[in-house]
């Protein structure tokens, strides 16, 4: 299996920041409650590999799953955040005021996206389906997390599942939150998506 990991709250979460690829971007308090918190639902798989986007808040909560797990942590640039250019760093609420619902023009890839040197979704699509393609080649039969970021996991989903980009837009992958998908002769398939503790689907995403 492969098990998508959305790394836990981080200080951009909190704010409602774009934080993109910005260095220096911490796991709050919270964040690091929660990546403790996952590891009781992954400690019964039989882990084999643990890879991460390089981005801090991603290797961050995957060096604390790591640590449970006695794995080391491989990060990839394929699980990376998305790049995302002239957006970065803006608070939500400002950009959609002055360019409207960006993020269902990413679903869309509305021109405005690559316009603004913002990655586009197809692109993310190609990197996360070549990692994936690759990791279960060489982990076959093998349950292998992936820590990454909230658009990368949509990006199989949309894949698997052939999501719209209104539906897209409307998915929330909660911080610490387990998507898990099933590969057999080739052919992917949706087991998990959101799963956490019980308490943590009570509280605001």
């Amino acid at each position: 299996m492969i098990i998508f990991l959305r790394h836990a709250q981080a200080e951009n979460n909190a704010k409602r920041i774009l934080a993109g690829r910005t260095e220096g971007v911490h796991l709050t308090k919270t964040g690091i409650e929660q990546a403790g918190q996952i590891i009781k639902y992954l400690k019964p798989l039989d882990i084999s590999a643990i890879y991460s986007s390089p981005i801090e808040r991603a290797s961050h909560t995957a060096e604390i799953v790591a640590k449970n797990c006695s794995l080391e942590v491989v990060l990839d640039e394929r699980l990376t955040e998305i790049d995302m250019g002239k957006f970065t760093r803006m608070n939500y609420d400002d950009m959609f005021a002055k360019y409207g619902n960006i993020f269902l023009k990413f679903y869309e890839n509305d021109p405005v996206i690559a316009e603004h040197e913002v990655e586009t979704f197809p692109e993310v699509q190609r990197r996360v389906l070549d990692m994936v393609t690759h990791v279960v080649k060489k982990h076959k039969n093998e349950n292998v997390i992936f820590v990454t970021h909230m658009d990368p996991i949509k990006s199989m989903l949309s894949i698997v599942m052939d999501l719209k980009p209104k539906t897209l837009f409307e998915l929330i992958i909660a911080n610490a939150s387990l998507t898990i998908i099933k590969e057999q002769e080739n052919k992917f398939s949706l087991s998990a998506i959101n799963a956490m503790d019980i308490d943590r689907y009570y509280q605001t995403w």
